[in-house]
């Protein structure tokens, strides 16, 4: 068949397989729906952030007090995930897992030239990951007293639990969305595929596109056998009487 295809022949394509590219939206739709709603696990995610002072309790200062700081601030991102400060949290509430374990759950961060520092939880369940981002920060706090010999932290803005929270993954909308597209996708494309795998001649286009030899003359379609009514010549008059007699 002729490769080149125009607007129509595509549309036509499109109105033909109509069934199939909407059979395999649905089925991509439902098939991402169920892995969302019953078979990923949900993760929730709370912050909280630490404020790290100047060491200097003078009035006056300059940049390098903040950049002795910012340094510092390196070092309180080992410290924070460090299993000193990990084990403490563990224990105080009493959760079933490793030092290890827990520092995968959590992230720490913090703006360019900040010293605010962002403490970030991920847990499968939203009071929980609340409850780990504010023990860790109050731990830290308390701990740094003693390992570092300074008193420079201070909490600036705790985790809030919340009965509505949306977790962080999956995402439901966005997965169905991006389904329904690549089920849009897939059902073109084998609709297309199958277009160009059927080689069956139906129509003299067709046969032009095949041979490449004009068209002479068309056989019409014949009616069917139960429809076909014969006609015959009205019987003569003579024939009649000689009937009745």
């Amino acid at each position: 068949m002729n490769e080149n295809i125009n607007l129509q022949e595509i549309l036509a394509v499109l109105k033909k397989r109509m069934l199939l590219i909407i059979s395999t939206t649905i089925g991509a739709i439902a098939i991402v729906a169920v892995i969302s709603y019953f078979f990923l696990t949900p993760v929730y995610q709370a912050s909280t952030q630490i404020l790290v002072n100047q060491q200097n309790t003078e009035s006056e200062f300059d940049s390098s007090d903040i950049q002795t700081t910012l340094q510092l601030i390196n070092t309180y991102y080992v410290i924070i995930k460090t299993p000193i400060i990990l084990s403490q949290v563990i224990e105080n509430l009493d959760l079933d897992v490793t030092p290890a374990e827990l520092n995968k759950q959590l992230t720490v961060s913090s703006e360019q030239n900040s010293q605010v520092v962002n403490l970030t939880v991920q847990d499968s369940e939203s009071h929980r990951a609340v409850d780990i981002a504010n023990t860790t920060a109050e731990v830290f706090q308390k701990e740094i007293v003693d390992l570092m010999r300074v008193d420079n932290v201070n909490i600036l803005s705790p985790a809030v639990f919340s009965e509505n929270a949306v977790p962080l993954r999956p995402n439901k909308s966005l997965n169905i969305a991006i389904a329904t597209i690549v089920g849009l996708i897939v059902g073109i494309a084998i609709s297309f595929l199958l277009e160009y795998l059927d080689t069956t001649v139906k129509t003299e286009q067709d046969v032009d596109d095949l041979l490449d030899l004009p068209i002479l003359g068309i056989v019409s379609t014949i009616a069917d056998k139960k429809s076909f009514v014969p006609v015959t010549s009205p019987k003569k008059e003579s024939d009649l009487n000689v009937r009745k007699a």
